[in-house]
């Protein structure tokens, strides 16, 4: 199943969570960019998440969601979410983990900084975190 697919089974609690991740993981996905190239990214509940979309239709309706005109250009990264989980995420300060489809009511998933997900070192339920060592 492709990760659009993966999502809804997960939704519909019918999903398999490792083929979730391991589909996300294989994915390219669509990440704006802000000031500086960096990656656009909210903080919610003490986690930093950064926005990631499986197309350019998803990321349309993220940008119409903030408010943009339609047909507003945005710039934007395609990265393998394995490289947002493996290295993106324990580059960054403080616990972040990677919002998919933000806007798609039915068809958003969080992948969120815990262990099985981001390395050990950048999960909040690591060692670092837990006061072990680490970043």
């Amino acid at each position: 199943m492709e990760l659009r697919e993966e999502i809804a089974a997960t939704r519909a609690g019918t999903g398999d969570p490792a083929a979730l991740l391991g589909e996300f993981r294989r994915t390219a996905m669509l990440v704006p960019t802000v000031t500086d190239d960096r990656l656009m990214s909210a903080h919610y509940g003490g986690i930093r998440w950064i926005f990631a979309f499986t197309d350019e239709a998803a990321l349309a309706r993220f940008a119409q969601e903030r408010g943009e005109a339609p047909g507003t250009e945005w710039t934007y990264v395609s990265v393998l979410g394995a490289r947002l989980l493996d290295a993106v995420v324990p580059a960054l300060d403080g616990p972040t983990g990677v919002a998919v489809n933000a806007a798609d009511q039915d068809g958003s998933m969080l992948f969120p900084p815990a262990r099985g997900i981001v390395p050990d070192e950048a999960a909040v339920d690591g060692p670092a975190h837990r006061g072990e060592g680490g970043r």
